[in-house]
């Protein structure tokens, strides 16, 4: 029997300039006295934690700032992050203040504060135990710094471990922020490249999730069975239109143009809306890719990026595969696709699987995004490694809209060595 039941989830949403100005406010309606905030050494150098922790004490509420998160985190800096604080709690709520890494370190720091066990047992199988808390967590106040994530909507937090050189998360609906607050503002600063690379993030979110298996495709589940990513359904496409919508007008611009405050606006409502619809609907194959991509890196260093240590930044991982990917599952959905490159570069005529790869490549190149998987230092020698990876990645696969097999994933990354 074929599925008929989809579902939707999201936090509570506080857009718009200032809003970051709240927070204290905000809290003090779930009656907290002690919190945490989360961020990392560059975040904290702006001043931006450290100006939301002081707004608290106006509502009586005693905040600390732990600003020891590492970009791209990994077990190891998520352990850390854990050990703090329970070493210093116990917390009442936690609030993260940065990008992706800092949301997600903050789900994982509240999970384990919340729970008992280590971060594997909760780690995604066939990595982790993937073990379910027991305990609900604590109010998690995610304030974005990064346009692009989308980690302040969704229900995951992903690492790197380490010892297996591979990326994975947790999933679990009890991860989702509380309160997602999106201030365009805390987005300014924002280098070009990460700009870019985190841009290319909410693209494929919202292009993930827009050409993912539709909810209706799977086995009829039992209540219990039920997971956040349900596949594509009506909420997440509009979302995802939406965010695609918004991306036409200000990417390119917020890259370039980096003090242009209406385009910062456009993209931060752009990623809030792309995790809001991939939050619910899942994203697959270019996401599957991304975290063998990340997490085997040799010795790339990205514009804009921390220069102390060799990293793929995730968004851009994901943007490497992407179009080969796509044009992969054209077959699956053409409409889809198709409606997919006419949202994104209006005013064009598109047919067949080469439109929308060819609005991809681009748009890449438009913003020096690298030409394919060889510029961030990958061979074909590499390929098989990379397939290893992918596969891991079942809960990304199980949503893509075409079974794929190591072949499969093997001739996409091959044909993703140089883009152009």
């Amino acid at each position: 029997m074929s599925e008929t039941v989809f579902t939707y989830g999201a936090p509570g949403l506080k857009f718009g300039s200032g809003a970051s100005d709240e927070v204290g406010y905000d809290l003090a309606q779930y009656d907290v006295k002690r919190v945490l905030v989360i961020t990392d050494p560059g975040v904290a150098a702006t001043g931006h934690p450290q100006r939301v922790a002081e707004q608290m004490a106006r509502f009586g509420i005693e905040a600390a700032v732990y600003d020891g998160v590492h970009v791209e985190p990994t077990d190891a800096s998520m352990e850390a992050a854990i050990a703090h604080a329970r070493d210093t709690g116990p917390w009442d709520a936690f609030v993260a203040v940065g990008g992706g890494s800092s949301i997600d370190t903050a789900k994982a720091v509240n999970l384990l504060t919340s729970n008992d066990g280590e971060l594997m047992d909760y780690l995604n199988a066939p990595i982790g135990k993937a073990r379910a808390p027991k305990n609900p967590l604590k109010p998690l106040v995610a304030v974005p710094t990064t346009t692009g994530t989308g980690a302040e909507s969704t229900t995951i937090c992903v690492l790197d471990v380490l010892s297996l050189k591979v990326k994975t998360g947790i999933s679990h609906p009890r991860l989702r922020p509380t309160l997602a607050v999106v201030d365009p503002l805390l987005t300014m600063s924002q280098p070009a490249g990460v700009t870019a690379a985190a841009g290319m993030d909410i693209l494929c979110h919202a292009l993930e999730s827009y050409t993912a298996r539709p909810y209706t495709s799977y086995d009829r589940k039992q209540p219990e069975q039920r997971v956040p990513y349900c596949g594509a359904n009506p909420i997440s496409d509009m979302w995802s239109e939406q965010a695609m919508t918004l991306l036409s007008g200000a990417f390119r611009t917020a890259v370039m143009h980096g003090d242009d405050v209406e385009a910062r606006e456009q993209m931060a409502l752009a990623a809030t809306m792309a995790g809001l619809g991939f939050g619910n609907a899942g994203v697959h194959i270019p996401h599957a890719n991304a975290y063998p991509i990340a997490g085997r890196v040799k010795d790339f260093r990205p514009d804009g990026y921390p220069a102390d240590e060799p990293m793929v930044p995730h968004g851009m991982a994901v943007s490497l595969t992407a179009p080969e990917s796509f044009r992969w599952t054209f077959a699956s959905s053409p409409e889809r696709h198709l409606r997919a490159a006419a949202l994104l570069a209006p005013g064009h005529s598109y047919d067949g699987p080469d439109a929308l790869p060819g609005v991809l490549t681009e748009l890449m190149r438009g913003i020096a995004i690298p030409n394919g998987l060889g510029a961030v230092g990958y061979d074909e020698g590499d390929v098989d490694d990379l397939v290893e990876g992918t596969m891991k990645q079942q809960r990304l696969l199980a949503t893509a809209p075409r079974d794929v097999t190591e072949e499969d994933a093997a001739g996409i990354l091959e044909r993703s060595l140089e883009l152009w």
